[in-house]
């Protein structure tokens, strides 16, 4: 018997509802669904697992969301060999590519084997403070180092592979992937970087110097920013891990070892999900 592990939004009302349905599709198929526990709860299934043990214990991960859902299970024990459908129950999308009424059709495709993944790169991060490390995590869309509340700017000393590049002076930094690069990266001004490139994007927001432009960078650069601010200064991972900085704190961002395995849609492709999602074309 195959076991998939299911992780939903689960403040969508419908949530609940697809995931009986999945559960009882796959069932019939003899493949077995691991839930979280408030799922099981309200669907009276007496089985359940933490959210952290999901994907250890799973052959293939179903995420019923947004792409913050899908987010949320890249630092998942176990996720770095595991496929993710992502099953878009939220707005943009593009990470949840399939839609929910395509999600029968990609399910039985899954089932019988007959799908293909798309490796997404991640990096790897690590936050030091007085030369010990304080947090270190992988990020599938970016690591985001901006000011808090106060309108100042601030400075941000950026070196490649060993090598000083500048001092930012803006309202932030921007390190992210392939993947992020429609992301927060995109909305401040960066490039759109094809997902099955390695790559890391330095993107400045909204820099002092206008001369001050996004940089992309190949798979092999190490990037450190140090913090030469002493005001309010927050790091953000993938939106869903978030620290304060002080002054002389390092971010450090490399390729991660691992890759994100997200499962394609059978029915559009990368260039297909751009034009629909960003309007493309449209008047």
């Amino acid at each position: 018997m195959k076991t998939y592990g299911i992780i939903a939004k689960q403040n969508k009302p419908e949530a609940i509802t697809i995931i009986k349905a999945i559960t009882e599709w796959l069932s019939k198929r003899g493949v077995k669904a691991l839930v979280e526990q408030e799922v099981a709860e309200k669907l009276g299934y007496a089985h359940h697992l933490e959210k952290e043990a999901i994907a250890s214990q799973s052959e293939l991960l179903i995420v019923l969301g947004g792409d913050g859902t899908l987010l949320s299970v890249v630092r998942l024990p176990g996720i770095e060999t595991l496929p993710v459908l992502g099953i878009n129950l939220g707005g943009l999308g593009f990470l949840t590519e399939t839609l929910k009424e395509e999600m029968f059709q990609a399910l039985e495709k899954v089932v019988a084997g007959d799908f293909e993944t798309e490796q997404r790169m991640m990096l790897k991060t690590t936050i030091y403070r007085e030369g010990k490390v304080v947090e270190q995590s992988a990020v599938l869309n970016d690591i985001v180092i901006t000011k808090g509340a106060l309108a100042r700017m601030i400075d941000l000393e950026t070196h490649i592979d060993g090598n000083y590049l500048t001092t930012f002076k803006a309202d932030g930094l921007i390190l992210s992937t392939p993947t992020g690069s429609t992301a927060y990266s995109l909305a401040a001004g960066g490039p759109i970087v094809c997902p099955s490139l390695d790559s890391i994007i330095v993107n400045p927001i909204c820099p002092h110097t206008l001369t001050n432009r996004p940089l992309v960078l190949p798979k092999s650069a190490k990037v450190r920013v140090v913090l030469k601010s002493s005001q309010d200064v927050h790091t953000t991972l993938d939106g869903q891990i978030g620290r304060p900085l002080m002054t002389e704190d390092v971010v450090e961002a490399e390729k991660a070892e691992n890759y994100f395995r997200l499962v394609k849609s059978p029915h559009k492709t990368y260039f297909e999900l751009l034009r629909t999602k960003l309007k493309w074309g449209e008047r």
